[in-house]
């Protein structure tokens, strides 16, 4: 049987298998199921983005977790972060979000937290797994469970926010411009950026089910580009459809990536004392750059995995409180449990205001090297080891780069797509690199 996790819960197209109704309500059952058999109360919390398809699938849920006595608290449209903060305000046994994040609206999917916030470590997928594909998962008992709704779900998720920063309006004069990518921040990114006294216009906030992510948010930053420079605003933000990543946009108009935000994030906080370990955590897709960057600062780097997960669970065993992601999924621990675009753009403005410098100042401590990213679709996910012109190819490319850039080849955890990475010194070689193992890739596995 396939494996229905990927790197980030399950995700696919919208009512093909598993992105059905029906399995809406085997994963409502399975999970309640596993708070039972932990003796973790039962009580779940969900919410979704703003895709169309997520009240059907909200619907199915419902109807599977109910049916094994679970209390499910509705928290509706809301960030991904934002469950993973309820799911612990409340005393909740797990959480779940209905969202496929930065992809396109006809997809949607599943994503899963632990009662403590954090997201299902791979065990907990696998017994869910388990549970799911199970025919005994089920309830003989005449009793069915109750759903609340939490109405003020967004107000409480901004005020907690808000909270993390020092009283006053720390903010007052810096003017930001605001792409909710017509997702699940367009309700709490208002609340939140009039409570910290900052002035700022919102883009792609009027979702119809249907626009989510659509020319717009954090995969399509060029409209909130355009809006900074006409506007003379400060510094952009742009979120994805659920909310938990940042890209940032310059006063310049220059779009920054995770890295460079990173590099600033980790800069301030040792400043401040705060950089616990003097560490930071980034995955294998971090540029070179950010290497360099941190190494002048006296700054560890350690590097793990591609995911959101993989980086927390090696903060937490490396003790460390930040840690992040190139796409812009960035994690400070000591406030929050996952990765949180709001947040992440709350700190931004705290590094503005502590560096008394404009956001093109602070981008300019990281030099990116040149880096290129093919996407290639794939009939299938043979291991890459075993196709003999795909590793001849990344092989020839490695040597030419020698010491000064590098390759990575992988497999997308979320959709049908083989990912090529190549970075150096020199645009142009990057360029022809990234394609040579791009069209190997088409030949042998499109």
């Amino acid at each position: 049987m396939a494996r229905l996790f990927g790197t980030d819960g399950i995700r696919g197209k919208t009512n093909q298998d598993p992105i059905t109704p029906e399995k809406a309500l085997e994963i409502g059952r399975s999970i309640v199921t596993c708070c039972h058999r932990k003796g973790l109360c039962p009580r779940i919390i969900l919410g979704r983005d703003t895709r169309e398809s997520g009240k059907m699938l909200e619907y199915g849920f419902l109807a599977g977790a109910l049916s094994q006595g679970g209390e499910v608290y509705r928290v509706g449209e809301i960030p991904t972060p934002a469950v993973a903060y309820f799911t612990r305000a409340e005393g909740g046994g797990a959480g779940m979000v209905i969202s496929a994040s930065h992809n396109p609206y006809e997809d949607n999917g599943f994503k899963f937290f632990g009662s403590a916030g954090y997201k299902f470590s791979r065990a907990e997928e696998e017994e869910m797994e388990a549970l799911i594909s199970s025919t005994h998962n089920r309830s003989e008992g005449p009793d069915s469970g109750r759903a609340k709704r939490v109405e003020d779900a967004a107000e409480r998720y901004a005020g907690f926010l808000a909270e993390l920063l020092p009283a006053g309006n720390r903010f007052k004069g810096i003017g930001l411009v605001i792409d909710c990518a017509n997702g699940a921040t367009y309700k709490v990114a208002p609340l939140l950026f009039d409570r910290v006294g900052s002035g700022f216009e919102i883009l792609f906030g009027e979702p119809d089910g249907k626009n989510i992510n659509h020319n717009c948010g954090s995969q399509h930053p060029g409209p909130l580009r355009a809006r900074v420079l006409e506007s003379g605003a400060s510094a952009g933000f742009a979120f994805d459809g659920d909310g938990d990543r940042l890209v940032a946009v310059d006063e310049r108009g220059t779009v920054l990536t995770g890295d460079q935000l990173l590099a600033i994030f980790a800069k301030m906080l040792k400043d401040t004392g705060a950089l616990k370990e003097n560490r930071v955590v980034c995955t294998v897709m971090s540029n070179m750059g950010l290497r360099r960057a941190l190494e002048q600062e006296g700054i560890e780097q350690v590097i793990t995995g591609v995911g959101d997960r993989n980086v927390m669970e090696t903060m937490v065993a490396r003790k460390a409180n930040l840690g992040g992601e190139g796409s812009g999924h960035i994690i400070f621990h000591d406030v929050h449990t996952t990765g949180d675009g709001l947040l992440s753009a709350l700190q931004l403005l705290k590094a503005m205001v502590h560096f008394q410098r404009p956001l093109s100042e602070l981008a300019s401590w990281v030099t990116l090297f040149p880096q290129v990213i093919r996407n290639v679709p794939v009939r299938g996910k043979p291991e890459l080891s075993t196709v003999p012109e795909i590793a001849g190819a990344v092989q020839a490319v490695e040597s030419k780069l020698g010491e000064r850039g590098r390759v990575l080849v992988r497999y997308s955890g979320t959709e049908p797509v083989c990912r090529i990475m190549v970075e150096g010194e020199d645009a142009a070689d990057v360029e022809t690199y990234a394609e040579e193992i791009a069209e190997t890739v088409r030949r042998e596995l499109s």
